[in-house]
């Protein structure tokens, strides 16, 4: 599996894709600032200025049923918020 998992398109983001030039991925647990610099750049053919990272630990979750109470947690995953340099821009809808 690769580093980059998926990109994260929400309303936020997209605002400051158009203002800071920045997007958003949920990124492998694993991998390192570098490590996404790289994907980023190998996949998208542009260059990154900064990359962020946000480590997401899954809560614990429950609920009623009919059966009884069900437990469970959601799943722990990483983003990462990566800024482009210059006037590179990432378009995630071109494959549509």
């Amino acid at each position: 599996m690769g580093i980059l998992i998926k990109p994260i398109v929400t309303e936020k983001l997209t605002i400051q894709g158009d203002k800071l030039n920045r997007y958003g991925f949920i990124v492998d647990r694993s991998a390192n600032k570098i490590e996404i610099k790289k994907a980023v750049e190998q996949q998208y053919g542009v260059s990154v200025k900064d990359v962020n990272t946000v480590n997401y630990h899954g809560k614990r979750k429950s609920r009623y049923t009919k059966a009884g109470l069900l437990t469970g947690r959601a799943n722990h995953y990483k983003k990462a918020y990566v800024t482009l340099a210059g006037e590179d821009k990432i378009d995630f809808y071109s494959n549509i």
